[in-house]
């Protein structure tokens, strides 16, 4: 049924609370908010309480809004100390891992579904490409886990939901009849760069001004405020400019918090509740977006191409990127599981329904489910790998 404004506002309050709520309870189970919130959405969508129109501009804008929130959140706990000892990994990933999964992913896209184009294949793996933390924030924010695998996972999730951009833009442009990919390539990559210098000019610039505020410097009460204002900021101008905003922000966050040695508190912890909001509502909604758009393509290839690409894809790729390194065994296993889909592909499957691609609403299909399942897998096993890893750790030590 149609929701009028209050009655959206009831549900979205309830779901906020309810979220809330059930946190605590969560914590320490193999259940999660993100699961919950999926669940609830493909609930509610299945018993006509809501209903989405796949058509909306605003279910675009409500994903990119929690996308930069999480990215400029997700930047601003990098330590800059493990930033400068432990680089090799997340570059690894993001240098190996991240093409190596396009790759096998766009094989198991034209070999499991004939109707795609070659195009259209790599354009489905590009969606499914980056990782995102939200599945599995028991995973990046445990002290259980071992602090460079948490760094890697963290880095690695928050570059290359940026830097997928240009490529799901990219086969985007060559799955569109009469696109020209060529003339797209080397705009995108200026684009990722200009981004990364937007970002890393406005966290210093923030991180200074933050010090030497004049009048006894920023309150208590406005400090994250100060945050949420400086990551939007960097989008925006990006985005208004010629840059990446995905990764504008993402960088910002990092840059502030590097620059701001003794980064307040407050600064992350509004920063996340904010993001953790846009988190609940945006999961809830692609639950009942998934009703909405429904599946019509062959339910066995579906079935196929989803468990390739949680169990062969994302762990061939980061084995594979990790090699030669000095991680434990059981480490490289961790980080070779935990690359979920999440908010990014989200938002990259939402571009490819509103374009002109032929089977743009087969990709979008296709990629839903890949997404609904890993939230599943990963959310179901963030707390029990946390418990895993320790155990693994401390039996070494």
């Amino acid at each position: 049924m149609d929701l009028g404004f209050g009655e959206a506002l009831l549900i979205f309050g309830l779901l906020l609370a309810v979220a809330a709520l059930l946190s605590g309870v969560m914590r320490g189970t193999v259940l999660s908010v993100s699961v919950l919130s999926v669940g609830l959405g493909v609930l509610l969508a299945l018993t006509d309480v809501v209903s989405v129109n796949v058509g909306d501009p605003n279910i675009v804008h409500l994903v990119e809004l929690a996308l930069i929130m999480t990215l400029f959140a997700d930047g601003l706990i990098v330590e800059s100390e493990l930033l400068r000892m432990h680089w090799g990994p997340p570059a690894r990933a993001i240098v190996f891992a991240m093409p190596i999964t396009l790759g096998i992913l766009a094989v198991f896209g034209i070999v499991l579904f004939p109707d795609l184009s070659v195009a259209e294949a790599f354009l489905l793996a590009a969606v499914l490409t980056p990782t995102d933390p939200v599945v599995t924030s028991s995973v990046v924010t445990s002290q259980r886990v071992p602090e460079r695998v948490r760094h890697t996972l963290n880095l690695e999730s928050g570059l290359n939901d940026g830097l997928a951009l240009p490529f799901v833009l990219f086969f985007l442009v060559l799955a569109t009849p009469g696109g020209d990919a060529g003339s797209e390539g080397a705009k995108l990559l200026g684009e990722a760069a200009v981004g990364a210098a937007i970002g890393a000019a406005l966290g210093v610039a923030g991180g200074r001004i933050h010090r030497l505020a004049p009048s006894g410097g920023i309150t208590a009460r406005y400090e994250g405020i100060f945050a949420v204002g400086l990551g939007l900021a960097a989008y925006g101008l990006a985005d208004a400019t010629f840059g990446n905003g995905l990764i504008a922000a993402f960088v910002a966050g990092i840059a502030l918090g590097a620059t701001e040695h003794e980064i307040p508190d407050r600064f992350i912890d509004f920063a996340e509740n904010v993001s953790s909001i846009f988190q609940v509502l945006t999961f809830f909604v692609f639950g009942a977006l998934i009703v909405a758009v429904g599946y019509d393509a062959s339910i066995p290839a579906l079935i196929a191409f989803i468990l390739l690409a949680l169990l062969v894809a994302r762990p061939v790729a980061m084995l594979i990127s990790l090699a030669g390194t000095d991680f434990e065994r059981s480490e490289r296993g961790f980080m070779a599981w935990f690359g979920p889909k999440g908010v990014a592909s989200m938002l990259f499957a939402l571009l490819v329904l509103d374009s002109d691609v032929a089977n743009g609403s087969l990709v979008f299909d296709v990629a839903s489910f890949v997404i609904l399942a890993s939230i599943i897998a990963h959310g179901l096993t963030d707390t029990v790998g946390a418990r895993w890893i320790a155990r693994r750790m401390a039996v070494k030590e």
